[in-house]
């Protein structure tokens, strides 16, 4: 397990690397300039990062799976190696379905405008900018998307379907909820990257009617407020966590109160 938040880890972090540094550019020093090869590698390694979180987050749930349903074969089972092996085809994967969206996009054509209306390099919003035809791109991204959120959420749906036929089996409610409270965590993060994902797909892609602006934000928010939460949500099962964000949470609001009665 500890393994796994490891990795998710590590692609919240790249996430946010990917795209904060360049949007802090943007607003603080108003450097809005940024190479095709520049954006071409910021978008293959961003999409990368993003299907890579997806194969952890399906990894996820058949750990959580295998811990509530073979809890005496678990070591066995996710072993270290057999954790790495898994997390390698899901980067292997993410590769294989993303390369071609750069390549495609470099052979676009541009027109002379050439300014993206967003803060970071986007397939779509950077193939709406070519003169020629991006029906293919269009097809292509659609396609991926589709296929990987239908075999991933296909499979996570799998996985919870066993642990509820295992939970039911059960007799003990004592044993249900602890056995639900360890896929807790999981659910929440599941829908804070899927929820999100879905609908900057659908609104970046047939979305005509909504302002750019309102483009822009959302695609922010689909990338960082995940990648923000995530550690709060693991963090919070955590006992030691709990006690020492409460101690940190109630000896700031106490040195503010004082601060302010001295005012």
């Amino acid at each position: 397990m500890y393994l796994l938040l490891c990795m998710l880890a590590f692609t919240d972090i790249s996430i946010c690397t990917l795209v904060v540094p360049k949007a802090l550019c943007i607003f603080w020093f108003n450097l809005k300039d940024i190479t095709l090869a520049g954006c071409l590698t910021q978008m293959f390694y961003l999409n990368t990062v993003l299907f890579t979180q997806s194969a952890i987050l399906v990894t996820m749930a058949f750990d959580r799976y295998v811990a509530i349903c073979n809890p005496l074969k678990y070591a066995t089972i996710l072993s270290s190696a057999q954790i790495a092996k898994l997390g390698a085809v899901g980067l292997v994967r993410a590769v294989l379905f993303i390369l071609p969206m750069p390549l495609l996009v470099s052979e676009l054509l541009f027109c002379d405008n050439r300014i993206i209306p967003q803060t970071y390099c986007d397939c779509m919003t950077v193939a709406k900018l070519s003169c020629g035809d991006i029906a293919v791109i269009r097809v292509y991204g659609l396609v991926i998307g589709i296929v990987n959120i239908a075999l991933d959420m296909s499979l996570i749906a799998l996985s919870y379907g066993f642990i509820i036929r295992a939970v039911l089996r059960i007799s003990s409610k004592e044993a249900h909820k602890k056995a639900l409270s360890t896929c807790t965590a999981h659910v929440c993060v599941l829908l804070l990257h899927w929820i999100p994902s879905l609908f900057s797909m659908i609104t970046n892609r047939f979305g005509q009617g909504i302002a750019r602006h309102t483009h822009v934000i959302l695609a922010n928010l689909y990338l960082l407020i995940p990648s923000m939460l995530n550690p709060y949500i693991y963090g919070l099962q955590s006992k030691e966590f709990r006690e020492k964000l409460g101690k940190y949470t109630f000896k700031s609001w106490s040195s503010r109160i004082s601060e302010l009665k001295s005012m």
